[in-house]
């Protein structure tokens, strides 16, 4: 049995088995996010998809975390950006502003390395304007305790402040360590249940978490990953959400026996939830892309436009193919050309 936590080496060992479940899961997985890389949305159709998944995610995380508002109003909020706000209305304006800095680093490629500075520059986004600026933007040196809101009776005690950083620093080397040896989706829900034990912010904790695990999951190669709101599965169910993603007891007393296991088919199964509601969105009759038409796409979104000589820089397709390549996106009318002759390039359409 491999420690959770060993004080000796210092180094984060979480302990999981990969069952039968978990396995079928992330195979499930990779099945579905094959399926959605392969149809073509117009940016039109995707755009505004993005947009209520964005709205969607921020009404989701907030309400994990007691916001009352509902959807139809967390909506109103993020497209007008009234002036005057409330506090419940500014947390979903910051949740939204961090996914859309996210969404935009994952597009470009962009996205920083997992660090400590990343985490609380993310935090403090989150709680900007809501608390003490003191709080802001970096880990907790005060103790913090998790109360039953039911019982009014404290069910978890998180690491003391001191070990706060230094538990928070192994937890990011071992995700930085294990990128491409571990599946994406174990990575980023070991980081997610080790993040809300640790508890590492007087206030922000379960918002954060949830914003740094949707871009460690940008990881697993979704090409329509700004489709995609898996908080959206935890607030259907915020009791068993709770339940799975927390501990009971001491920290200190616990630590060694934790297993990932229970959480990681619990975490799975969110997202085939959240993929599967993805996919029920898309338009019927969708065109299927090949893997030539995805690579164009692809390269438009990283650098903004495609030539015909930066396409033959990248495929070994015949120029007769090249040629109906770009033909068929511009008759599904995913781009559009620019300039004539040879210095006609590709971007984007955006109507």
């Amino acid at each position: 049995m491999r420690p959770l936590y060993d004080y000796n080496m210092n180094v984060f060992k979480p302990k999981y088995t990969i069952t039968n479940t978990l396995a079928t899961n992330m195979r499930k997985v990779g099945e579905i996010v094959g399926e959605l890389n392969s149809k073509a949305l117009s940016s039109t159709v995707l755009m505004n998809m993005e947009r209520d998944a964005r709205a969607l995610s921020a009404h989701s995380s907030t309400q994990i975390e007691g916001n009352p508002l509902p959807l139809t109003d967390v909506k109103k909020i993020i497209k007008s950006r009234p002036e005057h706000i409330r506090d419940t209305e500014r947390e979903v304006l910051n949740y939204n502003k961090a996914m859309v800095m996210l969404d935009e680093q994952i597009r470009t490629g962009k996205v920083s390395k997992l660090s400590n500075h990343f985490i609380c520059q993310i935090q403090s986004i989150v709680i900007d304007g809501l608390i003490s600026d003191s709080y802001r933007g970096k880990y907790r040196i005060e103790p913090v305790f998790v109360n039953d809101p039911v019982k009014s009776e404290t069910i978890y005690l998180p690491p003391d402040a001191k070990d706060v950083e230094p538990l928070m620093t192994e937890l990011v080397q071992f995700i930085n360590e294990k990128e491409g040896e571990i599946d994406p989706l174990i990575i980023a829900g070991l980081f997610h249940k080790q993040a809300v034990i640790i508890h590492p912010f007087i206030d922000g904790n379960g918002r954060t978490t949830r914003l740094i695990t949707k871009t460690l999951l940008a990881e697993l190669g979704i090409n329509t990953f700004p489709l995609f709101s898996f908080e959206n599965y935890y607030n259907n169910n915020v009791t068993k959400y709770f339940q799975n993603v927390g501990v009971l007891g001491n920290y200190y007393d616990i630590a060694e026996t934790i297993d990932f296991t229970q959480w990681l088919e619990y975490f799975t199964d969110g997202i085939i939830d959240e993929l599967s509601r993805v996919k029920s969105q898309f338009p019927q009759n969708q065109v299927r892309l090949e893997r030539h038409h995805r690579q164009i796409l692809e390269y438009i979104k990283g650098h903004g436009s495609i030539t015909m000589r930066e396409y033959k820089g990248i495929t070994d397709r015949s120029k007769a193919t090249r040629i109906l390549d770009f033909k068929k996106l511009v008759d599904l009318r995913l781009i559009e050309p620019v300039g004539v002759g040879k210095a006609t390039y590709y971007i984007l359409k955006t109507q």
